[in-house]
């Protein structure tokens, strides 16, 4: 059973930086496709990114230069560092992943290619 849990999120002031972190259980973690979304209040999901197998990653033009993503293979964490927050960063932050496939990842940042989610972890940003 796939098992995804986020941890890590807070309330910092603009301009702070978070870690976020999701443990992952019940399947390859290294040969997952992986990404990260978030929801701000009376928004939609969105991407933040994602990790491929390979360990290439994708972002958001929101997050670009700001947001990485990363992974310990031998703990199965994946984690999203945010730096330089801006209060419109705020919101419950998802992990997510696929279900194993022979023809590799898609998309990683459409959400409706995920299959498995965690239950968020709330992070807000103050101005």
């Amino acid at each position: 059973q796939v098992q995804l849990v986020e941890s890590g999120g807070g309330s910092v002031q603009a301009g702070g930086s978070l870690k976020l972190s999701c443990t992952a259980s019940g399947f390859t973690f290294n040969s997952g496709c992986m990404a990260w979304f978030r929801q701000a209040p009376s928004k939609e999901r969105e991407a933040v990114g994602g990790i491929y197998p390979s360990g290439s990653r994708t972002y958001a033009d929101s997050v670009q230069g700001r947001f990485t993503i990363s992974r310990d293979g031998a703990k199965s964490i994946l984690y999203l560092q945010m730096d330089s927050l801006k209060p419109e960063d705020t919101g419950t932050y998802y992990c997510a992943a696929q279900r194993p496939s022979e023809l590799g990842c898609s998309s990683l940042l459409r959400p409706q290619n995920m299959d498995y989610w965690g239950k968020g972890t709330l992070v807000t940003i103050s101005s």
